[in-house]
C-alpha cells in the first residue's frame, strides 16, 4: 500500500510535524511500507534482523521461528541472552555507566536519580541475596509493591537469575494476591511494609500475611520487606528486611544465560471464568518487542526523558517502564503517587520540572483531568510549561476523539503527535499504533499496524471481512513478544486465543472496524465477559464470584458493563439476595456493604459502581441469563429485543428501577 493510499479522505487528520518527520527512526509512510513490505516477503527474515540489531546474544541464534507445534510458536530458540544484561550491563559497557536511567518521584515529592551503573549494582546486590536465600533458575517469585526503584530493580534481579517473576498490582486484595502465590508455585515474595499514595500510607506485607494466612502459599519460604514507611507490621521467621539481606551482597553478579524461550514472567489478567489467566511471556521475543517498540512507537533517543505512568503491576509498566526504556539506555520518569495529589496539575508539574519529552498516559487520567482543569484553572495544563513535551501517549483502552482532540491542544500544545496504542498483555507490545514521524492521525483511532504485525478482521469463521465492515480482531502470522502460554492450563491457552473456528488466528477478543478508505483501525470493544474499567481488564465471572461469595446475603449475582465518562466503563451487578429485595435506604446500605466486599474479595478497582436488586434475573427457560438485556438496563436504554423467551419478562422492569 502507498503513502497516498493511507492518506485519510474526509476526517480530521494530523501529519506528523515535519522536523520529526525528518529525524524520525520511521521517517514517513514510504519508511512504514518498506518495513512492511519487507516483513510480508519474509517474515522472520523481518524479525531475525531486528534480533541481532537491537539485543545482545550470549549464543546468536541459527532458528529464528519454530511453527511444528502450533500455537505453541518458539522464536530464537537456541539463542541464548539475559534481559538484566540487555538493559544494564550492555549500557554501562557502552558508556552509559553515569546516565540517569531512572528518575523516582516520590509521593511527597522528593526526587531520586539512579545512573546505570548504580542501577547494575542494586540489582546485583539483590540478585545475589535471591541467590543466598535459595531462589534458583526457574523459581517463580511474586513481586507485591507500589511503584519504586526497588520494584524494578527487584524484577531485574528475578531476570538476572532466570527466576521468572509475576507482579501483583499493589490495589489487589489478600485473596486475590494469595490466589497468585498458589497458582505460581512462587517460593518468595518481595514486598513493602507499606506504600504511599495520595499522602497516606496504605498497607502492603499486611496483605501478603493475611494472603499467606489463607492456606495454599506453602512454596513460600521467605519474605523480603523492602523498609518504605517504617510503619508498624507484624514479623514472622519468613521475614527479612531488603536493606538486610542486600547489606553484605556483592555489586556484582555473573548474569545467567537463558534460552530465548526462558520464561521471563508471568503476568495474570482477568478472564471470562473466574480463575485469572498467568499469561506467560518469553525472555528474548517479549524484550525484542519492548525494545522495538519503544524504539519506533516513541522514537526514542538518546537525550529523552520518558515518562510512562502506568504500575509496574500492569503488562504497561513491564515492558514501557522495567524493560523497553532500559533496554534502550534511555532515562525514564518512576512516579510512586497518583495523578490527583496534593492536586490534579501533579502531572504537568512534573513534565514540567522533569523536562519530560515522551509521557504515555491512560485516557481515564486524561478524562479525570479535563474534567479538574476545567473547574480550576489552576491545574489547567496551560498553567505549565510543557514545551518540553515531544510525543504523547495513550494506553489501555481506546481514547474517544474529544479527549483526544483536548490531550493534543491543551497537553501537546497542536504540536505533538498522540500515538493512540492498542495492545494486550498477552501481545507483550504495541499490535496497531500510529509511528509519529510517519504516520497521519485520525482522533478515536489507533491507525495501522506495527510492522511485522499480522492484524486483520474477520468473522466468526476466520473470513476476511471489507473495510468498512466490524468484526473480531485477529493476528494472522505468530510474532515473537506473543503470549507462550497461560501457565500450567495449556489448553485453556489454546481455547482462549486460537479457537479452532478461526484458522489458526490469534484471537484478540476485541472487536474492531477498519476505515473503508483508509483501513485504519478502530477498536469497538471486548467480544467476552471482560470489562475495561481504567484501563484495568476484569473479568464479569471474577466479580459474580466475589459477590456470590457473600453467603450469608447473596443468592445470585450478574455483572455487566456500561459506558462510564471517567473509567471508560463502570461495573453494574444485577443481585438477588437471600431475603426480600431492599428499597430505599436500606438498599444503599446493603450496596455498600456488598461493595466493601468486593473490594476485599478482588481490590478496589472491581467495586461496582452500580448495584441494583432483583427478585430474580432475567433468564430463558433453560435457565441462562441474558446478559445483553441487562446491559441495556445498565445503559439505561429501553429494552427493545426479543423478551419470549424469558421465563419472567416482568422482572425487566423491577431491575430497570431506580434503586
Amino acid at each position: 500500500m502507498s503513502a497516498a493510499e493511507h492518506t485519510p479522505h474526509e476526517l480530521k487528520t494530523y501529519d506528523p510535524p515535519a522536523d520529526m518527520k525528518a529525524h524520525a527512526w520511521v521517517s514517513g509512510m514510504d519508511a512504514y511500507d518498506a518495513l512492511c513490505a519487507e516483513a510480508e516477503a519474509d517474515h522472520e527474515g523481518f524479525w531475525a534482523r531486528q534480533a541481532r540489531e537491537l539485543l545482545a546474544w550470549k549464543t546468536p541464534f541459527t532458528r529464528t521461528l519454530d511453527e511444528s507445534d502450533p500455537p505453541f510458536f518458539k522464536w530464537f530458540e537456541d539463542g541464548t541472552l539475559n534481559a538484566s544484561y540487555n538493559c544494564l550491563d550492555r549500557n554501562v559497557a557502552g558508556g552509559l555507566g553515569d546516565k540517569v536511567a531512572l528518575v523516582f518521584e516520590a509521593d511527597d515529592g522528593s526526587v531520586t536519580r539512579v545512573t546505570y551503573k548504580e542501577l547494575l549494582a542494586k540489582t546485583c546486590r539483590m540478585a545475589n541475596a535471591l541467590k543466598a536465600r535459595g531462589v534458583n533458575k526457574g523459581d517463580r517469585v511474586v513481586i507485591y509493591m507500589s511503584m519504586s526503584v526497588e520494584g524494578v530493580v527487584a524484577m531485574q534481579a528475578c531476570a538476572r537469575i532466570g527466576a521468572p517473576h509475576s507482579v501483583v498490582f499493589g490495589g489487589f486484595s489478600a485473596q486475590s494476591l494469595r490466589d497468585r502465590i498458589e497458582d505460581t508455585g512462587a517460593v518468595m515474595v518481595i514486598t513493602a511494609d507499606e506504600q504511599q499514595r495520595g499522602g497516606k500510607a496504605l498497607p502492603l506485607k499486611a496483605i501478603v500475611d493475611d494472603a499467606i494466612a489463607l492456606g495454599g502459599c506453602d512454596a513460600v519460604k521467605d519474605v523480603i520487606v523492602y523498609k518504605r514507611t517504617g510503619g508498624a507490621i507484624a514479623w514472622t521467621p519468613r521475614d527479612h528486611w531488603l536493606h538486610d539481606v542486600t547489606a553484605g551482597a556483592a555489586d556484582t553478579c555473573e548474569p545467567e544465560w537463558v534460552g530465548a524461550e526462558h520464561p521471563l514472567f508471568l503476568l495474570y489478567t482477568s478472564g471470562s471464568t473466574g480463575k485469572p489467566k498467568g499469561v506467560q511471556h518469553s525472555t528474548g521475543g517479549y524484550l525484542l518487542h519492548a525494545a522495538l517498540t519503544t524504539k519506533w512507537t516513541f522514537d526514542l533517543k538518546a537525550d529523552d526523558v520518558f515518562w510512562c505512568t502506568a504500575d509496574i503491576g500492569w503488562v504497561t509498566g513491564h515492558t514501557y517502564i522495567a524493560y523497553g526504556p532500559l533496554a534502550l539506555g534511555g532515562t525514564e520518569i518512576v512516579f510512586e503517587g497518583v495523578p490527583t495529589y496534593p492536586d490534579a496539575g501533579r502531572f504537568w508539574k512534573m513534565i514540567q520540572d522533569h523536562k519530560v519529552t515522551k509521557f504515555y498516559t491512560a485516557p481515564t487520567a486524561i478524562r479525570s483531568l479535563i474534567k479538574a482543569a476545567e473547574a480550576n484553572d489552576k491545574v489547567h495544563p496551560k498553567s505549565y510549561d510543557l514545551t518540553s513535551l515531544k510525543i504523547l501517549g495513550s494506553v489501555g483502552e481506546p481514547i474517544n476523539p474529544a479527549a483526544w482532540e483536548w490531550y493534543h491542544e491543551h497537553v501537546g500544545g497542536g504540536r505533538c503527535p498522540i500515538v493512540d496504542t492498542f495492545w494486550q498483555t498477552e501481545t507483550g507490545g504495541h499490535m496497531i499504533t500510529p509511528l509519529p514521524g510517519a504516520t497521519p492521525l485520525v482522533p478515536g483511532s489507533c491507525t495501522l499496524p506495527f510492522p511485522g504485525i499480522a492484524a486483520a478482521i474477520v468473522d466468526e469463521l476466520g473470513n476476511d471481512v471489507p473495510n468498512g465492515t466490524g468484526g473480531l480482531l485477529v493476528v494472522k502470522k505468530p510474532w515473537p513478544s506473543m503470549i507462550r502460554t497461560i501457565f500450567g492450563d495449556p489448553e485453556r491457552f489454546k481455547k482462549s486465543y486460537y479457537p479452532p473456528e478461526l484458522k489458526g488466528y490469534y484471537l484478540a477478543g476485541d472487536g474492531s472496524i477498519r476505515d473503508a478508505k483508509t483501513g485504519y483501525f478502530t477498536i469497538t470493544g471486548r467480544i467476552d465477559d471482560v470489562l475495561n474499567v481504567s484501563g484495568h481488564r476484569m473479568g464479569t465471572m471474577e466479580i459474580e464470584s466475589a459477590l456470590v461469595s457473600c453467603t450469608e446475603l447473596v443468592a445470585e449475582a450478574a455483572v455487566v458493563g456500561r459506558p462510564d465518562d471517567t473509567t471508560g466503563e463502570a461495573i453494574c451487578a444485577f443481585v438477588v439476595l437471600k431475603r426480600a429485595r431492599p428499597t430505599g435506604d436500606e438498599a444503599k446500605a446493603i450496596a455498600k456493604q456488598l461493595r466493601d466486599w468486593v473490594g476485599k474479595e478482588i481490590g478496589p478497582i472491581a467495586k461496582p459502581k452500580d448495584i441494583r436488586f432483583g427478585d430474580n434475573l432475567p433468564k430463558t427457560r433453560s435457565g441462562k441469563i441474558m446478559r445483553r438485556l441487562l446491559r441495556d438496563i445498565a445503559k439505561g436504554q429501553k429494552v427493545t429485543q426479543d423478551t419470549s423467551t424469558l421465563e419472567n419478562p416482568a422482572i425487566l422492569d423491577q431491575l430497570a428501577e431506580n434503586n
